[in-house]
């Protein structure tokens, strides 16, 4: 089966802090968006790289790929209004009729090579897998003007790539209501289908404030040294 990485990039990215979408911010000399394609391109050459871009942002993104002579080979898609639509938006652009897809934040631009192919081959095995992280703090469940505490060790994180066959996926995306979902990973489940669960990486944040912008560059100047 081919492989395509979808990249969601279609937010604002307000909670950033910046005047311009996050997914654009330099990170270690570069824009963040950048490291995230090149995190897939160094995976193998021939996976087939779909962004999902804010539609008024697609020559400002065109105009950095000049400027920073950026020669990864991807395909751009506007975005929607929201993530789900981005996402469906980029699923479109598959021609392929069997296909394995990882879908993907923007805003993670450390994943690692070990990170997504385990997704692909779960994904392959199973129709459907994502990446988790086991809770470290204490958790309580706040809900009509109560709150209680809960058992950590029944509830995971989530993080992207979340993999799937390219039927589940496009199945997935025919329901309505799509923007009640916050991830693919819930679409899938409501048409039935089991998600499985593998490893993801503590180093595989999302970058959401500026606070994370400033862990990013961390990051970045610990992986080269």
């Amino acid at each position: 089966m081919n492989r395509y990485a979808i990249i969601a990039a279609g937010g604002a990215g307000k909670r950033a802090g910046t005047s311009v979408p996050k997914q654009f911010m330099p990170l270690a000399g570069k824009p963040m968006l950048m490291h995230t394609i090149e995190a897939f391109s160094a995976l193998r050459p021939e996976i087939k790289i779909i962004v999902a871009l804010p539609g008024d942002h697609i020559q400002h993104w065109l105009d950095l790929c000049s400027d920073f002579t950026f020669q990864v080979a991807h395909s751009i898609v506007a975005g929607g209004s929201f993530r789900g639509e981005s996402v469906r938006n980029a699923i479109h652009a598959i021609t392929d009729r069997e296909a394995l897809v990882a879908v993907h934040d923007g805003a993670r631009p450390f994943v690692k090579k070990k990170t997504i192919e385990e997704g692909f081959k779960q994904a392959e095995s199973h129709g459907a897998a994502i990446p988790v992280l086991k809770i470290t703090d204490s958790l309580r469940l706040v809900a009509e003007g109560f709150n209680h505490s809960v058992e950590r060790n029944n509830y995971r994180s989530v993080q992207t790539p979340q993999c799937f066959k390219l039927s589940v996926l496009m199945e997935a995306y025919t329901q309505k209501d799509i923007e009640d979902f916050t991830d693919d990973a819930s679409l899938a489940e409501a048409i039935g289908k089991q998600v499985i669960l593998f490893d993801g990486d503590p180093e595989n944040i999302k970058i959401t404030t500026p606070f994370d912008l400033l862990i990013a560059e961390a990051v970045c100047s610990r992986n080269k040294g």
